[in-house]
């Protein structure tokens, strides 16, 4: 009997061994990057789905003109004629051949400064933009501040090398997540071809986007390359599956076309969208004053994997209740906080709002009015 369970146990142990060899789905390692910094983010919810020493200060090249680009947009200029100084003509680095004294459309510029990466069009831009480019830089900054890129510093419109032109990689998807959200933004970094028609003596002019994620990946949306010799290949770009969109940035990558991809089918082999608040009346167990009267203003979906969604929490933290005179319609009375293993992935205000009393119409004001006179002649 003894032999027969040191056999068993033999086997069991055996069996362990095995299938320690073979990890589960939720388990799938991370893609690999040959990028010095990288990451890889939702673009709905912003969450950070891959890292890799994305905090880094580093030089970024070319991907600057996402952040020139957006203020142009933002400008409100884009169909405005602008007059090319001879100053844009001295920006080294690559060009899209602007002629001194050229008229052309804010909204071509935009393009060529994209799609062809001009760094004569950047100087361009900021001049037709903000007067000069000091002044045109002294925007990129407060914007950038705005967005909360804590980690960046700009000095020029186009990422030409200067020790203090700088940002990580968490940085840029933050630009690119925003400058997403404008449709303007997304039809040019979206466009494989753009035509300019003739401006002046100039002939028509046909642009073919630099980005070859566009070419190489049928999942992609837009994006914006870069390189100088001392930031060396970097790349901003984004793809849509499934309604799952999403952001990669790499600095400092000589293998970027295939590592974006590779980034990109790991996150939609693994992730979805998943709605886990909805808009509206919160249904919860709460305070008797709160019970029935808590709202959220908006849904919260975000990209889970399968195991990741049965891990998912919900944390309604409620501030004091206070008398129901105090209390206005939309009042803020706390946040609902979305958690997976203890770290917060999401945060919403809630409101408390109070039932509606129900306006009386005329006849209902009448036939009160008429019952008050009734009853009073009764009572006398």
């Amino acid at each position: 009997m003894g032999i027969l369970i040191k056999r068993a146990l033999f086997l069991l142990l055996c069996l362990l061994l095995v299938f320690s060899f073979f990890p589960r789905a939720s388990q799938a390692a991370e893609p690999e990057v040959s990028a010095q910094s990288a990451v890889l983010i939702d673009q709905l919810s912003g969450r950070v789905l891959f890292d890799h020493n994305s905090l880094e200060k580093l030089p970024i090249a070319s991907i600057t003109k996402v952040m020139t680009a957006i203020l142009a947009i933002e400008s409100g200029k884009l169909n405005k004629t602008f007059t090319v100084s001879p100053e844009a003509l001295r920006t080294e680095g690559s060009s899209i051949y602007l002629k001194a004294g050229e008229k052309i459309k804010l909204k071509d510029l935009v393009y060529g400064l994209i799609l062809r990466s001009g760094n004569d069009a950047s100087r361009a831009i900021a001049e037709a933009v903000a007067g000069s480019e000091p002044g045109f830089v002294l925007m990129m900054n407060e914007k950038a501040h705005e967005l909360g890129m804590t980690n960046s510093h700009f000095t020029n419109p186009n990422g030409l090398e200067n020790p203090n032109h700088y940002s990580t990689a968490y940085d840029m998807a933050l630009l690119m997540r925003y400058a997403m959200g404008n449709a303007e933004f997304r039809k040019v970094v979206g466009t494989k071809l753009h035509r300019v028609s003739a401006t002046n003596k100039e002939g028509i002019r046909v642009w073919k986007n630099k980005n070859k994620m566009l070419r190489l990946y049928k999942y992609a949306t837009g994006g914006k390359t870069g390189f100088t010799k001392k930031a060396r290949r970097t790349l901003i770009s984004t793809a849509s599956k499934n309604n799952l969109d999403l952001i990669a940035v790499t600095l400092n990558d000589g293998d970027d076309w295939k590592d974006h991809q590779g980034m990109f089918e790991w996150a939609f082999a693994h992730f979805r969208p998943v709605q886990v608040a909805r808009k509206g009346k919160l249904k919860a167990k709460v305070n008797t004053f709160y019970q029935g009267h808590l709202f959220i203003h908006h849904s919260i979906t975000l990209p889970l994997s399968k195991d990741e969604q049965k891990s998912i929490r919900k944390k309604l933290i409620l501030l004091k209740p206070k008398k129901e005179n105090n209390w206005k319609p939309a009042t803020p009375a706390g946040r609902l906080d979305i958690t997976l293993d203890q770290q917060r992935l999401s945060s919403i205000p809630v409101y408390y709002q109070p039932e509606k009393k129900q306006k009386k119409g005329f006849w209902s004001r009448f036939n009160g009015f008429l019952h008050a006179i009734i009853t009073g002649e009764e009572s006398r």
